[in-house]
């Protein structure tokens, strides 16, 4: 049997309070609250830790959750890791959209980086109330745009496994696609 899978039955991250949690995605990013299951012990390993884990609807079959932890020490982010590299990417429909999202955030006193200008899509970036990097993606690639990435990739995978150095010989690509957006 060769696995294949359907999607993300749901990523989950850890928040410091649940209702607090819930709250910031229902009021600025317009998330469903689907459920919650609180347990006083963990169901896959019966280790005593009692948890609220919950779960909000991001959209196309797609689910965030959280656990808040209580029992457990402060939550924090891996230190070893650059705080731009850790972050949860949610798509929208348009520019228009994103910048829409922009100015809501603002308005509501969340300090939002960008846009962001990535070649294929432009992005803002904000914070959740447990410090999670959030962003917020529209796509503005044409299809051949993404066909001739998708042709380098190898190419430039290979590259980088040798020398760990941003590939050179795909760089007029990137440049092209970037001046045409």
């Amino acid at each position: 049997m060769t696995i294949k899978t359907d999607g993300f039955h749901h990523v989950a991250y850890r928040c410091k309070d649940a209702k607090e949690t819930v709250e910031f995605y229902q009021n600025h990013l317009n998330m469903d609250f689907q459920l919650a299951i609180a347990e006083d012990h963990v169901p896959s390993t019966g280790a005593y830790d009692p948890y609220m884990h919950i779960f909000m609807d991001a959209g196309n079959n797609n689910v965030l959750a959280f656990f808040e932890l209580p029992e457990q020490p402060d939550m924090d982010r891996d230190r070893n890791t650059p705080e731009w590299v850790q972050h949860i990417a949610l798509r929208v429909d348009t520019l228009e959209d994103l910048l829409e999202a922009k100015e809501s955030l603002e308005s509501a006193g969340i300090d939002v980086l960008g846009p962001t200008h990535h070649g294929i899509f432009k992005s803002i970036y904000f914070f959740d109330p447990n410090g999670h990097r959030l962003e917020l993606a529209a796509n503005i690639h044409t299809p051949e745009q993404m066909t001739k990435l998708r042709t380098v990739a190898p190419e430039m995978l290979a590259e980088w496994s040798e020398t760990k150095k941003a590939p050179r010989h795909a760089a007029w690509l990137h440049e092209k696609i970037q001046n045409e957006s």
